[in-house]
């Protein structure tokens, strides 16, 4: 239930899910729970994404070649590209946790900086170009390193090229489905069906963490999507870059 807490979390804020995953299971002891448990707590998250974005998936669906379908289907592209060229390198890099810090740092001042932004963006989904679309993709690509917000890089993208702030939030969402459901979700079932294996975890532990996962990412998405109409990302930049210096001081004192 705490993993699937903090997935569901921090999946939506902008503070890095992969990136706490790690250190939950590091400062805890856990060892991994493997492919299957960690597919459903992004089952969970995916089921989240739907229930908050009911409409829009309908209309997605009924109309395959509408213009969010278009823009959509665009940004996928490049997140697909650097997943399928670099998942491997950037695999051995989380499994060491020896960038985390300076990952979470890197979060913190982009997300500094997307708040100065906040107020002045206007442009709303429909005004978007694939070229718009391209560049969150590749934003949302480049968050492949475990402590490096994918909410967060594709919510400062959006805000960068004048997009109004809900939107900005409603279309980094939107474009997190396609990505759950390739990287996080295909893929893991994929290797499960070729290899057979499945972890020795239990029943219980496995629903739980899913549905501790969903109840917790919807009302992130909620609360993120309210947060953007009056509030500020600083915060979350501050926490970032606390919880990065943080890892640096363990690592340099010989802590880590």
């Amino acid at each position: 239930m705490l993993l699937g807490s903090i997935q569901g979390l921090t999946e939506f804020l902008p503070i890095s899910s992969t990136g706490h995953l790690v250190l939950a299971r590091r400062w805890l002891g856990l060892s991994e729970a493997g492919l299957l448990f960690d597919t459903l707590m992004h089952l969970g998250t995916f089921f989240a994404v739907l229930a908050v974005f009911l409409r829009e998936i309908k209309e997605v669906l009924s109309h395959p070649f509408s213009p969010l379908t278009k823009l959509l289907v665009a940004g996928t592209i490049p997140t697909a590209l650097i997943g399928f060229l670099f998942a491997d390198f950037f695999d051995r890099i989380a499994v060491t946790g020896e960038s985390l810090g300076w990952e979470f740092l890197f979060t913190g001042g982009i997300l500094w900086a997307a708040d100065h932004l906040r107020e002045r963006g206007k442009k709303r989904m429909e005004e978007m170009g694939i070229m718009d679309a391209l560049w969150i993709g590749t934003l949302q690509g480049a968050a492949i390193l475990p402590a490096i917000s994918r909410s967060g890089l594709t919510l400062a993208g959006a805000l960068f090229i004048g997009m109004e702030k809900e939107e900005a939030a409603r279309f980094s969402f939107l474009l997190s489905i396609p990505s759950i459901l390739g990287a996080n979700l295909f893929l893991p079932l994929l290797e499960l069906s070729r290899t057979h294996h499945v972890e020795s975890v239990g029943f219980l532990p496995l629903i739980l963490g899913g549905l501790t996962s969903f109840l917790t990412g919807y009302l992130a998405i909620r609360w993120m999507l309210n947060l953007l109409k009056r509030g500020s990302l600083k915060g979350f930049a501050l926490y970032v870059w606390c919880l990065g210096g943080g890892i640096l001081l363990l690592q340099w004192s010989g802590h880590w």
